[in-house]
């Protein structure tokens, strides 16, 4: 599992920008895209809303991998 660290300060992060942050796309607009599709799970959810916000603990599954908002 991969960590997705929050800025100091911080409370939340966007989907679309944790997708950007880990390396799973290059752009923010690739990143909405992604969000878009469906393919994503949030805690075990299916999430397709780019804007949904990231706490720590969240987790993101994509293709059978794991990250964790920290």
């Amino acid at each position: 599992m991969e960590t997705i660290e929050l800025r100091q300060g911080e409370e939340y992060i966007k989907l679309s920008q944790a997708l950007k942050k880990a390396g799973i796309t290059d752009s923010g607009a690739e990143a909405k895209m992604l969000a878009r599709s469906g393919e994503i799970l949030v805690n075990g959810k299916k999430e397709d809303r780019p804007g949904r916000k990231l706490v720590s603990g969240d987790r993101i599954i994509l293709e059978n991998k794991e990250y964790r908002i920290q």
